[in-house]
């Protein structure tokens, strides 16, 4: 009986055992957080020295990501994340960033209405199933190299002759191999991979930037136009997996389940709430909302405050909107600020968005204003490199310099760097749907072979056309 005993305590695991396998889910990233609670405006100056004492202490080996030291520091630190929602805000701060829907439709700038959606049935599916495929390829093209620094996606292109990139990454040859580690990139593609790469590309894989696509169709589908956003918390639980979500989205997802819910599971103990998570998760309720920028923004808000707050949220309303309005506008500058019209004119997003457009109407080169980016982001750091804002001057960057290019737009936004897959897959996804399914380039829409996988019960695999056809159904089902 003893031996028994003794060999199933084995298989037991601690608390910190399971955080460290499992990132994200304790939220008590405390690096991130002190980042995050600066640049929302807060003033940390009484709780700076409790910040200082639980980051100095050291970090067991076989840690990761800087977690829990032992069950007291777990404590600590999520007293002190609590702590951080009650600080007060800076005096000197500059932005007014609200995030409940009324405060920030009262804090948009003043513009010109964008003209009305009159395209006929055929054109909208061209449109919807445009942006959705376009979407796909830009995902599958930046997926192999998410996570790479833009040095080490250059050397890999330059190695296997596609710099700048002009084609899905492919599994390098041997020689290509040597070459490659020999200047000594800290990424590799390596065989593993060959389902994302031209090589062994068979159709589009499960990824949370097209899972959530097709969550949003889904509730909508089920729904209705006036989901709610309790209506989108009970969807994840039912069709998506909490281990196949990430950062905030995972952070919140433990918080639905603990019985936390919208809109205190975005702020409680979620230092990423202002990552990409929710600038993901627009485009169907852009592709729903032709030429209604204000709809797709407010739908695109009931789905990000259960995870987001700010800019997070103003992300997906951007992504949302100007989706809306690439259906009816014809120049990128109008688009992107389309979607500009629809957040604060005072907030973080607004600024950084603004100065990409005025450097491109000032002629900066593409080089200049990826320069600036990165001069304004440490890629390094992963408060940076997963922002809602740096990631969106990469995608404004793309469209504003794709050259109205389907090629040139996706590759531009994966180059720099960043969250690769996210910025390739919406910056696609806005190409798609201004120019509609037939002129996406076959180079690129073959490999993918009409073919995606998703976590959503129903669309486990199925044919992208047919999906694109059941979008606008239920779509114009809510006009």
């Amino acid at each position: 009986m003893a031996e028994t005993t003794a060999a199933a305590a084995i298989f037991v695991p601690t608390l910190l055992e399971w955080l460290n396998r499992h990132v994200w889910l304790d939220g008590c990233d405390l690096e991130t957080e002190r980042r995050q609670t600066w640049d929302e405006g807060r003033d940390v100056s009484s709780i700076d020295g409790e910040f200082n004492r639980l980051l100095n202490t050291p970090v067991p080996e076989g840690r990761r990501f800087g977690g829990a030291r032992d069950k007291a520091w777990l404590q600590d630190a999520a007293r002190l994340m609590d702590a951080v929602q009650d600080l007060p805000y800076r005096s000197e701060y500059p932005y007014v960033e609200p995030t409940d829907l009324e405060g920030i439709r009262v804090a948009r700038p003043e513009t010109d209405p964008i003209r009305t959606w009159r395209g006929r049935r055929a054109q909208f599916l061209s449109r919807l199933h445009g942006g959705w495929l376009g979407r796909i390829c830009g995902c599958m093209l930046g997926k192999p190299v998410e996570g790479w620094n833009m040095e080490s996606i250059r050397i890999t292109g330059e190695e296997t002759k596609n710099w700048p990139l002009n084609n899905y990454l492919r599994l390098p040859t041997r020689k290509e191999d040597g070459h490659i580690a020999a200047r000594k990139p800290k990424n590799e593609l390596h065989k593993k991979q060959a389902p994302l790469l031209l090589d062994g590309m068979n159709g589009m894989v499960e990824d949370d930037d097209t899972n959530y696509t097709t969550t949003g169709f889904y509730i909508v589908k089920k729904h209705g136009g006036d989901f709610t956003p309790l209506d989108v918390a009970t969807a994840w639980g039912a069709n998506i997996p909490i281990f196949h979500t990430c950062t905030a989205e995972r952070v919140a997802y433990r918080n639905f389940v603990a019985g936390v819910v919208p809109p205190e599971s975005a702020t409680h103990r979620n230092p990423y709430r202002e990552w990409i998570g929710a600038q993901i998760r627009a485009d169907y309720f852009g592709y729903a909302n032709p030429g209604n920028p204000e709809r797709a923004a407010a739908w695109a808000w009931r789905d990000a405050c259960i995870s987001h707050v700010k800019n997070g949220i103003y992300g997906e309303m951007w992504v949302a909107a100007m989706l809306a309005a690439a259906y009816v506008e014809d120049n990128w500058v109008r688009i992107v600020r389309a979607g500009l019209a629809q957040i604060p004119e005072r907030c973080r997003l607004y600024d950084d968005v603004e100065t990409i457009v005025d450097a491109y109407e000032e002629h900066k080169s593409y080089d200049e204003v990826v320069k600036m980016i990165h001069e304004q982001w440490d890629e390094t750091v992963s408060h940076h490199w997963c922002h809602t804002n740096s990631n969106a001057q990469i995608v404004a960057a793309a469209v504003l310099y794709g050259e109205e290019d389907f090629e040139k737009t996706i590759t531009r936004a994966v180059m720099p760097g960043f969250d690769t897959d996210c910025n390739g897959a919406t910056a696609g996804s806005l190409w798609g749907v201004r120019y509609g399914v037939e002129k996406l380039p076959k180079k690129w829409t073959r490999p993918i072979k009409d073919k995606i996988r998703t976590g959503v019960a129903g669309y486990h695999e199925v044919k992208i056309s047919a999906m694109a056809e059941e979008m606008a159904e239920v779509a114009r089902g809510n006009w």
